[in-house]
This record gives C-alpha cells, sequence and structure tokens, in this order.
C-alpha cells in the first residue's frame, strides 16, 4: 500500500508486534474524509467564519427536519427558518430555498462539526448572525442552519434589542425542533488471508458492520481485500477483536 500524506484530518497509528516466523499480516486502513468550505461570494454584509471549539467525538445530535418559529418584536417580523445541513456546500442551498428577497434582512448562521460561518446582511455588525451561533451552540445542535428573516416594522431596536430578538427566535426555533443522534460510520478495508476469512466475518457480524464487499484482485496469492462501514466509535474495539482472534502479526493502519 503506497506512503500516506498526513494532513490535520489524517491519523497513523502502527502498532508493532513481536515477529513470528513465517507469519503473514492482515492491513487495515480507515479512511475519515475532511469536510470542504464553501467560497464566499460578494455580500453586503460581513461573514463571519470561525472554528468552534466544540468537537463530535464521531457522533453528533442534529435535527430531523426544516423547522420555523415566527414572532412579532415592536412590529417588525421574525422568522426564523432551522434546517438540517450535511456539509458546508449544503448551506448555500438552503440558503438559497428560504431566504426572502422581499425581507428586509436575511441573517444566518451554520455550524458544521468545528466550523461555522454567520452573517448579519446589513444589520448592525454582530447584532444578528452571532446571536444566531450563539444560540446553536447552546442547544448543542451539530450540522444545522438557522435564517432569520426580518420584515422591518418602523421601530429600531437598538443593538441589545437586535441580539434578543435575532438570539431570541432562533434559540425557541430550534428548542421545537425534533433532533436525533447521528453516529458517524468510517470506510475500511482489510487484507487477509483466505483461511482467515471465516474468523474475520465472525467479529464483522458482531460489530454490525455495512455494506461488506469483497475484492480477489489483490495482486496478491492467497490474499483478499474485504471493506465495510463501521461506526466511527466502535473502531478501536473492532480492531482489538480482530487482532486477538487472528492471532497474526497485525499491522494496522489509520489515515
Amino acid at each position: 500500500m503506497p506512503a500516506v500524506a498526513l494532513t490535520k484530518f489524517n491519523l497513523i497509528y502502527h502498532q508493532r508486534a513481536a515477529p513470528i516466523k513465517h507469519n503473514r499480516s492482515i492491513r487495515i486502513c480507515a479512511s475519515i474524509l475532511g469536510i470542504g468550505c464553501i467560497a464566499a461570494g460578494a455580500n453586503k454584509a460581513m461573514v463571519t467564519t470561525a472554528a468552534s471549539s466544540s468537537s463530535n467525538g464521531g457522533a453528533y445530535t442534529t435535527i430531523k427536519e426544516r423547522v420555523r418559529f415566527e414572532k412579532e418584536i415592536k412590529k417588525s417580523k421574525f422568522i426564523a427558518i432551522a434546517g438540517p445541513i450535511p456539509d458546508e456546500q449544503s448551506a448555500q442551498s438552503f440558503l438559497s430555498q428560504v431566504r426572502d428577497q422581499r425581507a428586509t434582512h436575511n441573517c444566518w448562521a451554520y455550524k458544521v462539526g468545528d466550523q461555522y460561518r454567520s452573517n448579519d446582511d446589513g444589520e448592525p455588525s454582530g447584532t444578528a448572525g452571532k446571536p444566531i451561533h450563539s444560540a446553536i451552540e447552546s442547544s448543542g445542535i451539530d450540522r444545522v442552519m438557522v435564517v432569520v428573516i426580518r420584515h422591518f416594522g418602523g421601530i429600531k431596536l437598538g443593538t441589545g434589542g437586535l441580539v434578543r430578538a435575532y438570539g431570541g427566535v432562533a434559540s425557541e426555533c430550534l428548542r421545537n425542533a425534533p433532533t436525533c443522534l447521528v453516529k458517524s460510520k468510517v470506510r475500511m478495508g482489510v487484507e487477509v488471508p483466505f483461511d482467515l476469512l471465516g474468523v474475520l466475518y465472525h467479529q464483522l457480524q458482531s460489530f454490525q458492520v455495512e455494506d461488506i464487499k469483497q475484492d480477489y484482485e489483490t495482486g496478491k496469492d492467497g490474499i483478499t481485500m474485504v471493506t465495510f462501514q463501521v461506526d466511527f466509535d466502535r473502531i478501536e474495539k473492532l480492531e482489538d477483536a480482530i487482532k486477538s482472534h487472528c492471532s497474526r502479526d497485525l499491522v494496522f493502519y489509520k489515515r
């Protein structure tokens, strides 16, 4: 297997076992894809981009479906719309779908893993996008976008009033949203001798892996490649189980 260049998304763990004469080795490779960023286009408002301090640890809570919450504050109508987004590219599509061209402002924020962006869309800096983002952070929900649409009613709210209005309707919208826990899955591959296939498949079934595929064209005599998907938080236990039951010189790789 060719060497893999390390990036911030890659981690290689190599455990060396004592050499055993005539032993064949099993190689396990796991690949976790990083998340790309959408390009920031020209906009009349300042867009804030930053990394969040939280980490999903392989599982995250998100909302099941798009939700909407409306509230009138001093004659201004605020409409908050929240929706699940699997990645940052999806945020642009979601915004295009829900924004109201007739509204005075379409302010928004989203969070995808450790990345977030927010936009005041013409409101005073820090009075709209940031409060919406704070509402997302406080909710504990990930991979979500909230757009707050404002129809101005003729009465200015002031800086503090805007912060409370945007943050408040965003919080209420998320509070009303049905949520679900999503476990990240990782695609793994195992190069294994034919005589260990039975042992390997027994362990894969025990860990309820999905989408198992087998490839005999590895270019190595007596070796086949088995690939599958497993929950992120079960990778280490699966590796330990395979190593324990195969009783071979094992070399594990993650990238």
